[in-house]
C-alpha cells in the first residue's frame, strides 16, 4: 500500500512566513507543528493502531495520502458543509495562521488533497472506485484535563463506487465499522452501532465497544452526502461513498486502560515499555497532585480556549493536569463596565518526578504574572 505525499507550494510559503514572525501565537503554533506525529513513530501505540487499520483486508483497496497541516479554512469547512456559524470555524476554537489559514481541525481534509491528484481524476473519469486513508496530527483548542489535548491525531477513511459497482448504504458502514473493531481490539470484541449525525454524510452511525464492561464511543462513519460530493467534482448520480473518522488517542487510552492523555508522548523508559495495545497500563508511581487556584477580572472578550493555551506554554502541558472552571461572574457595581471574574483550580502533577510546593509556588506566580500581562486581567 502506497503512501502519496502531498507537499503544497502554498503551504511552505506560509510556513516561511510563520517562520519569521515572533508573536506568541506563531511562536506557539511552531511549537505545535514541531512535535512528533505519534501515528508515524515507531513503536507509539498511536502508529499500532494505524497499522492494524490499514492492514486490515477488508480496505486493501484503499490508498494512502499525507496531506499538509496547514489548509485553507474554507477547504477544511466549506466543502464539507460546515454552517456558517459551526464552532470549529471560530478563532476561539481553531488555529488560524492567518486569514484564510489554520492549522488542520480534521484529516478528512484529504479528500480535497485527493481529489487532486491526476491518477485519481484518471480513476474518477475512468468510472472506476477510489478511496484513501489519511492519518496525522490535527489541532483544536482545546480544555486542559487527563483525557484532552489541543494536538491530538486522527485517521480517516473513505471509499466511493460507481453505481454500476454498487450502492452504498447502512449495510457497508456497519462492515466498515465492524471491520475497524476487529482490527483494533481484536475478533472477540463486542460492539454495537447507534444513529449519528455528521455535516457531511448521512445516514451516520457511531460505533460502541464494550471494555471492561463499559460502552465507550469510539468511531463515527456515514454515506457521504451528495451534496458534499458534488462539493468536489463528483457525480453523485454516478457515485455513492462511505466514510469514517475518528481521534486515534481515545483508542489507544480504552484499550489500555491510561489515566492520563500525556502518558502517550512520554519519554520515560518505564512508561513507554509498558505502552501496548490490549496491555493495562500500571502506575509506574502516582506522584502527588499540587492545587491551586488563580482568579482575577478581564474583558468580557476573553477567551478561555485561548487561555489554557497560556497555561501551556508557561507552565508547560507535561505539568498541568487539569484546569478546571470554579467561578464565573459579573459584577458592575465592584469590576467595572464590560468586566467578568473568572477563578480557575489548577492541579500541577508531573508524570516523572515529584514536584515540591515552592517549584509550583514559583510557576503559578509567573502565571500570574503572564495573565496579568497577556490578558490585561487583574489578579484577585
Amino acid at each position: 500500500m502506497k503512501e502519496h505525499i502531498i507537499p503544497t507550494d502554498e503551504e511552505r510559503e506560509i510556513i516561511k512566513g510563520l517562520e519569521k514572525r515572533q508573536d506568541a501565537d506563531a511562536l506557539r503554533m511552531k511549537r505545535y507543528l514541531n512535535m512528533p506525529d505519534l501515528s508515524r513513530t515507531p513503536g507509539s501505540p498511536i502508529a499500532e493502531i494505524v497499522e492494524r487499520i490499514v492492514k486490515a483486508p477488508y480496505f486493501k483497496d484503499l490508498d494512502i495520502i499525507k496531506t499538509p497541516e496547514i489548509v485553507p479554512a474554507d477547504v477544511s469547512f466549506d466543502l464539507f458543509d460546515f454552517p456558517a456559524d459551526h464552532p470549529a470555524r471560530s478563532k476561539s476554537d481553531t488555529y488560524y495562521v492567518d486569514d484564510k489559514n489554520i492549522l488542520r481541525t480534521h484529516t478528512t481534509v484529504c479528500w480535497y488533497y485527493y481529489l487532486m491528484m491526476e491518477e485519481i481524476k484518471k480513476r474518477i473519469t475512468e468510472n472506476k472506485p477510489a478511496g484513501c486513508f489519511s492519518f496525522g496530527k490535527v489541532y483544536r483548542k482545546d480544555e486542559i484535563d487527563r483525557n484532552h489535548m489541543n494536538i491530538f491525531h486522527q485517521i480517516d477513511g473513505w471509499y466511493l463506487v460507481p453505481k454500476a459497482v454498487g450502492t452504498m448504504g447502512k449495510k457497508d458502514l456497519e462492515d466498515a465499522l465492524g471491520n475497524i473493531a476487529i482490527a483494533v481490539f481484536g475478533p472477540d470484541t463486542k460492539y454495537r452501532l447507534n444513529k449519528d449525525t455528521f455535516p457531511y454524510t448521512d445516514p451516520s452511525l457511531e460505533m460502541e465497544v464494550e471494555i471492561e464492561g463499559k460502552w465507550v464511543e469510539v468511531v463515527g462513519c456515514g454515506v457521504v452526502k451528495g451534496k458534499v460530493l458534488e462539493n468536489f467534482g463528483i457525480d453523485s448520480s454516478n457515485y455513492t461513498g462511505w466514510a469514517f473518522g475518528f481521534g486515534l488517542e481515545r483508542l489507544a487510552i480504552v484499550s489500555m486502560s491510561l489515566p492520563d492523555i500525556r502518558l502517550l508522548w512520554s519519554e520515560d523508559e518505564r512508561v513507554k515499555k509498558q505502552l501496548k495495545l490490549g496491555s493495562k497500563y500500571k502506575e509506574v508511581s502516582k506522584y502527588p497532585p499540587i492545587t491551586r487556584d488563580i482568579s482575577f477580572v478581564v474583558d468580557k472578550s476573553f477567551v478561555p480556549n485561548n487561555y489554557f493555551d497560556l497555561i501551556r506554554e508557561v507552565i508547560g502541558e507535561d505539568l498541568v493536569e487539569e484546569v478546571k472552571l470554579i467561578d464565573k461572574y459579573e459584577n458592575e457595581q465592584k469590576f467595572g463596565q464590560n468586566k467578568i471574574s473568572y477563578a480557575y483550580r489548577i492541579v500541577y502533577r508531573s508524570l516523572e518526578k515529584t514536584l515540591t510546593d515552592s517549584e509550583v509556588d514559583a510557576m503559578h506566580k509567573k502565571l500570574e504574572q503572564k495573565t496579568a500581562e497577556a490578558c490585561r486581567a487583574k489578579i484577585r
